[in-house]
C-alpha cells in the first residue's frame, strides 16, 4: 500500500479557519509576527480555533518568557526544550531549540538539550535547573524537598524555583496542545542560529 505524501503546506492536523476569514485583531497580530520575525509561528495559528484565547496565551507566554525573573531568557528557553524532550513534542523541540541556538550563540546547544541535556557542557547552576525540570516533567509526584534544596544550593531563590516550575508547567501544557493537533514546526526555525 502506497503511503500518502505529507502536505508541506499543512501546518496542523486540525482544520484551522481560513486565514482570510480571521477577525481583525488576529489579522493584526499575525501581521506583527510577520513584520517582527518574518512568519507566524504555527502554535499561534492553532489558537485561531479559539481566538478569544489567543491574546491570553500570547500575553501569558510573553510574561513567562520575558517578564521579571531571576532566570535569563536563555534559561527559560532551555527549560522549554528539556520539557519538550521529556514529552517528545516535535514542534516545541524545533522552535525552542532554535531560540536556544540564537540566544546562546551556540549552534549545537539547542540540539544537545533536545537529545540529552546531560551531554551538554553546562554551568552547574543550569545543570541543577534542568535536572529539576526533567524530574518535574517526567515524575512530578516524586519532587521533594531535596530537589528544591539542590536548586537553592545552585543559588536559585524561591521566586526562581517558582519561575522554573511555572515555565516547565506552561510548556508541558503547550506540548500537549501542539502534539494533540500535530502542529508542524515552521520551516524557518530549522535554520535559525546555525
Amino acid at each position: 500500500m502506497a503511503r500518502a505524501k505529507p502536505d508541506k503546506n499543512k501546518v496542523h492536523a486540525l482544520r484551522l479557519p481560513d486565514q482570510r476569514r480571521l477577525d481583525a485583531a488576529t489579522k493584526k497580530l499575525f501581521a506583527k509576527f510577520v513584520e517582527k520575525i518574518g512568519f507566524v509561528p504555527n502554535v499561534f495559528r492553532s489558537y485561531t480555533l479559539r481566538p478569544a484565547r489567543l491574546e491570553l496565551f500570547r500575553s501569558y507566554n510573553n510574561e513567562l518568557m520575558l517578564g521579571d525573573s531571576g532566570l535569563t531568557k536563555l534559561e527559560r528557553e532551555m527549560i522549554a526544550v528539556v520539557v519538550s524532550s521529556v514529552n517528545h513534542c516535535h514542534y516545541c523541540l524545533v522552535a525552542h531549540g532554535a531560540a536556544v541556538r540564537v540566544l546562546s550563540g551556540d549552534a549545537h546547544l539547542g540540539d544537545q538539550l533536545a537529545a540529552n541535556y546531560r551531554a551538554a557542557e553546562l554551568p552547574s547552576r543550569q545543570r541543577a535547573m534542568l535536572d529539576f525540570v526533567w524530574k518535574l516533567s517526567e515524575t512530578p509526584a516524586a519532587i521533594e524537598e531535596s530537589d528544591r534544596a539542590a536548586l537553592r544550593r545552585a543559588k536559585f531563590s524561591d521566586e526562581d524555583i517558582f519561575d522554573i516550575a511555572e515555565v516547565a508547567a506552561f510548556y508541558a501544557a503547550s506540548n500537549r496542545l501542539a502534539s494533540a493537533g500535530e502542529a508542524k514546526p515552521n520551516p524557518e526555525y530549522y535554520d535559525m542560529g546555525r
